[in-house]
């Protein structure tokens, strides 16, 4: 199934092949790469032109040490062109390896076609060398934009398989992860590089394909090769798109998209992304999370295919019993949350994400369990969650870099035994788990501040149930350390937006939209 339990591509898969009892065991190393599409704001025939210009080699790859054509062959049209090539790659290895396995250089096959009628070019490459120890075998795409003709699309599938390799196994597959990492991240620069070079050379314009005999047919005049630079009069115009038509191409997610939206990702996070979206896709009936959704579940579970599904699913069955998208627009906070919970939304992080200010010791948690029930405490939370996921939204489109998370700063000046209360502590950590497993990765950095002597107690309590990944976003801050000018809240706050119960200028006595209610 697409969510077998997997490392991060390329994963590794283990598997004993004995057949007789004397055999050593055979370690099967499989994985897969599936990429982002990646957009060149160029028509296809400039960037087939800039994609010719990497041949017979180039200095802008440095392991590609050269090439050549096997065979090549063009329809009687000039419509298909189908070119073989034997492409000679440095090995990045260290140098026992490369003593063991005897060779200096690699060989792989790669078999391109291109149909200039469709606007395609589909290529293939294997590996030669080795080929009966580990596979490599990749398939590429450039195609038209479906939604812009001026636009050319790329799109990259990727697998490995080591079956035996004189006992570097692990090694060589860590060694092919680095050097296809690097490959893809270069790819898209130096083809930019020599779309800019062509550009450079005053060559703005490459006619597409027309059919000669058809043109003749047609009346139409036709004069000169069919692929032709040339420069015309005036530049032509390329429609920009927006963000929203950036999100996904068929069944890929765009890299500008990710970029723009998600935020930095390497291209096996990206592949997982992917593949997480498109196997939900394909078993799931209904709509799916939002792409930001995904990454938050997939980070949570470090990018485990598997766990990731199946935590998803839950937290999707979960909010569909219990309506969780409707929470902001059908429920309203009860008359003792408006005046006994003492927290709100106070600005923007440094980074611009939204600020929620906390101040547990001020708050009487028996009093408002007794009074609205642990059900009613937990609605809210929920409503602040659901609340916060919409503030990241329109932080991403307002400071134009991806906000998928928000800060607290909790206050607990005022903790004392009173909120030691059993029945409260057991509601909470209740509460605790289904905030974790739903709304996984939404804390950028959890500031606790004038932390008193006894938090340790309730410390120690609480700290099994937080997240390890949590854990990590956790700084404490004891007595009056927040107010240090190096080390304290302005690390991560505006100084302007720290509140004056904390020893900042913002003024939180009154309750609006933007201030803090306690």
């Amino acid at each position: 199934e697409w969510w077998a339990p997997t490392c991060p591509p390329f994963s590794v898969s283990r598997s004993t092949c004995q057949s007789s009892p004397w055999e050593k065991r055979t370690l099967r190393m499989v994985g897969t790469y599936v990429s982002p599409v990646r957009v060149y704001k160029y028509p296809f025939e400039l960037v087939m032109e800039a994609y010719q210009l990497r041949f017979p080699t180039s200095p802008k790859i440095p392991v590609f040490l050269g090439s050549e054509i096997l065979f090549e062959e063009k329809s009687d049209d000039g419509a298909i062109h189908v070119v073989e090539r034997r492409c000679k790659l440095a090995v990045n290895a260290p140098f026992l390896v490369k003593k063991v396995a005897g060779v200096d250089c690699l060989y792989f096959m790669q078999r391109n076609s291109v149909d200039w009628r469709e606007r395609t070019m589909k290529i293939r490459a294997w590996n030669e060398t080795w080929a009966s120890r580990i596979a490599v075998n990749e398939e590429c795409l450039y195609r038209v934009h479906p939604d812009n003709p001026e636009w050319t699309c790329f799109e990259q599938n990727g697998s490995l398989e080591i079956k035996s390799f004189f006992g570097f196994e692990s090694l060589i597959e860590k060694l092919a992860m680095k050097q296809y990492t690097a490959q893809i991240k270069n790819g898209k620069e130096v083809m930019e590089f020599y779309i800019k070079d062509i550009l450079d050379k005053g060559v703005t314009y490459i006619p597409p394909f027309v059919d000669k005999k058809e043109a003749v047919e047609k009346g139409e005049e036709v004069g000169g090769e069919s692929k032709v630079p040339v420069v015309p009069d005036s530049p032509k115009v390329v429609k920009e798109m927006s963000p929203g038509s950036l999100s996904c191409i068929g069944e890929r997610i765009d890299s500008d998209y990710i970029a723009t939206f998600l935020g930095e990702l390497d291209p096996f996070q990206e592949s997982d992304l992917i593949k997480f979206r498109q196997g939900l896709a394909a078993n799931y009936e209904g709509k799916l999370p939002d792409d930001t959704v995904l990454l938050r579940f997939l980070r949570a579970r470090d990018f485990h295919l598997g766990k990731s599904h199946d935590m998803l699913l839950r937290s999707m069955a979960w909010r569909k019993q219990y309506q969780v998208d409707r929470i902001l627009d059908t429920w309203k906070p009860s008359e003792p949350i408006e005046q006994y919970f003492c927290g709100g939304w106070h600005y923007e992080d440094k980074d611009g994400r939204p600020l929620y200010v906390l101040r547990v010791g001020q708050m009487d948690v028996k009093g408002l369990l007794k009074s609205i029930g642990e059900g009613g405490l937990l609605k809210h939370l929920i409503s602040v969650e659901e609340d916060g996921l919409r503030r990241t939204k329109e932080a991403t489109l307002s400071i134009g870099k991806p906000t998928c998370a928000w800060t607290c700063i909790c206050d607990l000046e005022g903790l004392s035994m009173r909120h030691l209360w059993r029945p409260g502590l057991k509601a909470v950590y209740r509460m605790m788990d289904i905030l974790k497993d739903n709304y996984p990765e939404t804390l950028s950095h959890m500031l606790i501040v004038r932390a008193p002597r006894i938090f340790p107690v309730l410390w120690a309590l609480v700290y099994p149930f937080i997240d390890p990944n949590t854990r990590q976003k956790i700084v404490i801050y004891a007595g009056n350390d927040h107010q240090h000018e190096c080390g304290g809240l302005s690390d991560y706050v505006p100084r302007g937006c720290i509140p004056d119960f904390l020893g900042g200028p913002s003024k939180v006595q009154q309750c609006d939209e933007s201030l803090l209610l306690c």
